[in-house]
């Protein structure tokens, strides 16, 4: 009789095991990942030129320009380094949106200026110009703006 009884209980522990451990195992292995984004998908997808918070591609102010062919290799140069690396910035999961948009903006500044520092003094200044009047362009608009804004506002 004791031998029929381990039998039955022998078989009832292996029903269990065979049924529970599958599910004891799941338990103890780490969570799955959520599933990844695509990165075309991704709205911080660098594209080819990235404005500014005003609106601005700083890289319009050096359109226009007659370079050299050094400059024009240094400046492709330049180029591919800094788009290497906002690849990089894009790809990167352990970064937030807005540690990605920060350094995005970073290195488009670092590329203007590395562009900036390789012109003649002659191209300098030209894209000085260019830039003090789209500045100046822009800071008379916000003041038509206020102005309007201003007119039709009732009077306090």
């Amino acid at each position: 009789m004791n031998w029929r009884f381990a039998k039955r209980v022998a078989a009832v522990a292996g029903l269990f095991f065979l049924f529970a451990a599958p599910g004891l195992t799941r338990a103890q292995s780490p969570p799955s990942a959520p599933p990844q984004t695509p990165l075309n998908t991704l709205p911080l997808a660098r594209s080819k030129r990235v404005t500014n918070p005003r609106g601005a591609n700083p890289m319009d102010d050096l359109a226009g320009l007659n370079y050299t062919d050094n400059q024009k290799a240094k400046m492709h140069q330049v180029h591919q380094d800094i788009r290497s690396r906002m690849d990089a910035v894009v790809k990167d999961d352990k970064l937030s949106r807005e540690q990605k948009k920060a350094m995005l903006e970073g290195y488009q500044r670092m590329e203007v200026r590395q562009v900036f520092k390789m012109l003649t003094p002659e191209q300098q200044t030209e894209v000085t110009k260019k830039v003090l009047a789209r500045r100046a362009a822009a800071r008379k608009e916000k003041e038509e703006k206020e102005n309007e804004r201003e007119k039709h506002s009732p009077p306090k």
